[in-house]
Parts: C-alpha cells; structure tokens; sequence
C-alpha cells in the first residue's frame, strides 16, 4: 500500500516488512533507491522541485517520522511506529550478514563510519562492511567510486544529511553499482554514541524531536516546519 502525504509518496510498510523489501530489492539486480520520509523531507519537496522529483524516483519510501506515521494513519495505514535510519541500520547490517551481502558506510565526519563499521563487524561476525567519510561535493566522486566498486557493494547507506545525500544518490544512480542505496542522515552518529538518543519512554511516545531539539538547540530553525505540517496534514483530511 502506498499513501500520499502533501503529495510525497510513502510507503505503508513497517520495520519488518521494509527488511524483506530491501532484502528482494538487492536480490532482484540493478540500482534502487530508497528514502528515509520524514516531516522535514515533505516540507522540503515542496519547496524545492529537485528534490520532490528525485523523492518522486525511489523505489521505497520509508516513514523515517511519528509525523510521517501519524500521517499514514489518517489515511488507514496500519503502522506500529516508525522505521527510523538508527534504527534500521542495526537490522540491516543482520541480513547483509546473513545474506553476505557486502555493506558501505558513506558519509559523517572523518572516523564516524569507520568506527561504525568496527561495531557492526563485531555484532555479525562475517559481515562484510567498508567504510568512507567521502563527500557530496562532486570533487569527491571518484575516490568514492573507486572504493565502492573495489568493494563491490550491495548495500550502500549515504549519511550526507538530507536532501544533499538523495541527491548525491540520484546523480551518482549510473555510476554506482549497487543494490541498494539508501539515505540515513545522521544515523551514524548516534549508532556510534556521538550524539545520544532520546530514552526509551520518549522515542515510545513520539517525543524524540523534543530530545533532539534539546541536545542540539540549532534544529529548531529545520523543526519550525512541524507545526505548519501538521496543520496542512489536517486540512488535507482522511
């Protein structure tokens, strides 16, 4: 089941489901993209025509966002709660273990994805995982591709922060020859403990954007954008 939230694409999957899709993605060959949905990226696309289009070309779209599954809800998908980048992650690097799919951290600042890795190798012992800060700057390219097909990745996760790494993914989307390419933000730095997650009791009851707007006081100008969205998710109705 698919649903239009302000006409952003998202699809009614949740954390299982979304595994068993990416897991057939890389099995079916080719290039896919998928995008991590939140609040953020809704309000974003319409703004920006790019990045609505590129959003518009994935192959699955997550609801990254209790705002995004609050909105889906409304619309009678039956969601349990959100499937998160920090929280995916963990999962995925499991089946890319299991499978032997071959994994690339990209992104963060310098040491950030390579510590990452270092963790995921000692939680699923036989993965294969690589790792590279690189950047979206287009100067970066080809260090980047060469490590990647060196590799010959399966699963790439991009953490160039949004919308610059869905870009990045749609205009490398020749070039790379992967599985899987997949958005995650800043996921690498609270996998790794850089910046600490909401405790449990918040993340259960929606109130994760609160932490993060209290640890990191310079959100607030991105959040600002919540309220106008959930006041356009009204309007729109069921």
């Amino acid at each position: 089941m698919q649903v239009r939230v302000l006409g952003v694409r998202v699809d009614c999957l949740d954390m299982g489901a979304a595994l068993e899709r990416i897991e057939e993605l890389v099995d079916t060959g080719g290039h896919h993209f998928v995008a991590t949905v939140n609040p953020e990226f809704i309000m974003g696309a319409h703004k920006a025509p790019e990045f609505a289009w590129v959003l518009e070309s994935a192959d699955l779209c997550l609801a990254d966002g209790t705002g995004v599954v609050w909105a889906l809800r409304r619309q009678g998908c039956q969601m349990r709660g959100p499937v998160t980048g920090v929280d995916l992650i963990p999962l995925l690097a499991a089946v890319c273990a299991r499978r032997g799919f071959k994994l690339f951290l990209l992104g963060s600042a310098p040491g950030v994805a390579s510590d990452l890795a270092a963790r995921l190798r000692a939680e699923h012992p036989g993965l294969e995982v690589a790792a590279h800060s690189g950047a979206p700057d287009p100067s970066a390219d080809d260090e980047t591709l060469q490590l990647i097909r060196a590799h010959q990745t399966q699963v790439l996760l991009v953490a160039f922060g949004a919308p610059k790494q869905e870009l990045w993914i749609d205009r490398m989307k020749d070039r790379v020859e992967v599985g899987v390419a997949i958005g995650v933000g800043g996921a690498f730095d609270y996998l790794t403990g850089r910046v600490p997650r909401a405790p449990v009791w918040m993340r259960r009851a929606g109130l994760e954007w609160l932490h993060r707007l209290i640890r990191q006081p310079w959100r607030i100008r991105r959040m600002a954008v919540l309220p106008v969205y959930a006041f356009k998710v009204l309007g729109a109705g069921k």
